[in-house]
């Protein structure tokens, strides 16, 4: 099991303190204040620095994080700050250059989740990786289909590479909000589906279709277009096996993503073996947890993943 971070590197981010269940982060030119559940440790800085340096702070409504649930808060700003801004993410590797939209929404949220940075580095080596191997075997470009997709960091980092995309997630205005991120970027024909992520897997499986990458990031509770209600508990080996279906047998690759529920690195690799039919040492398979670290040498774990290479 590995830990990986976000590289150096990227000058528009920053995680700058955390602790007391918060977390001091700058965007580009701000600085947000945001809960954390999982800061349990005290604040490196006093609460006097947290001030002068944020820009915003967003204060949770009654019933923040219970059951897994988010309910919505409100921004407090403390200086100027813009409601939307573009901020970019050069990669450690030449071509992956991202600009990607941020905004305050009504769930703390901004639009992207700077952990995941090591997981775009991964679908961009090996989308790349493949890209080359198909341009000298004349054979089509690499398909990649990121499920959840949300804001679609992960879809630009494929599309970057040279992969035919299809990006899919329940929420129409996240669609929009990934093909704005897109047009920043300088990228174009992704494919984008408004759908529900289970729905479609199960239909491309009938289909016979496979890609050559598949990116999962589901959240703990989720909603179809339609107002279908779900749990990850309940529906996520059936979601693997639905990806194993749909997955190409060799030369492809597989990126899971989990941030809640309190999963381990241990129980996703479980999971994707038993849905691929996997056993022992798998050459290929890697899993570990993306964390943050503060100024201060503080490590924040916020997701756990699992890679297959094949």
């Amino acid at each position: 099991m590995t830990i990986e971070t976000p590289g150096e590197f990227w000058k528009d981010y920053e995680l700058v303190d955390s602790g007391n269940f918060e977390k001091l982060e700058r965007f580009g030119r701000f600085h947000m204040a945001r809960p954390e559940p999982k800061a349990l440790w005290d604040k490196t800085m006093s609460e006097t620095d947290w001030e002068k340096l944020m820009n915003v702070r967003f204060s949770p409504g009654a019933g923040f994080g219970k059951a897994g649930k988010e309910d919505s808060g409100t921004w407090d700003r403390r200086k100027r700050m813009d409601d939307q801004w573009v901020i970019r993410y050069e990669g450690a590797q030449k071509g992956l250059d991202l600009s990607l939209r941020l905004g305050l929404t009504a769930f703390k949220h901004v639009g992207v989740f700077p952990e995941q940075a090591p997981n775009w580095e991964y679908i961009y080596a090996n989308t790349s990786e493949l890209v080359r191997k198909a341009e000298a075997e004349g054979k089509s470009r690499p398909r990649v289909l990121n499920l959840f997709a949300y804001t679609g960091a992960a879809s630009l980092a494929a599309k970057a590479a040279g992969a035919d995309v299809t990006h899919l997630d329940s929420v129409r205005q996240v669609v929009t909000w990934a093909r704005t991120n897109m047009e920043l970027s300088g990228l174009d024909n992704i494919r984008w589906i408004v759908e529900d992520a289970l729905k479609f897997a199960r239909r491309e499986a009938r289909r016979g279709n496979v890609y050559q990458g598949i990116i999962l990031d589901p959240p703990a509770y989720g909603h179809g277009p339609d107002g279908e209600k779900w749990k990850l508990d309940e529906c996520l080996f059936d979601i693997m096996k639905c990806v194993a279906g749909i997955l190409a047998p060799s030369d492809s690759f597989m990126v899971l993503n989990l941030y809640s529920n309190g999963y381990s690195a241990v129980l996703g690799e479980t999971v994707v073996k038993q849905a691929f039919g996997l056993s022992g040492e798998v050459p290929g398979l890697e899993c570990g947890e993306l964390v943050l670290r503060d100024r201060f040498g503080k490590n924040l774990p916020l997701s756990i993943f699992v890679r297959l290479r094949r």
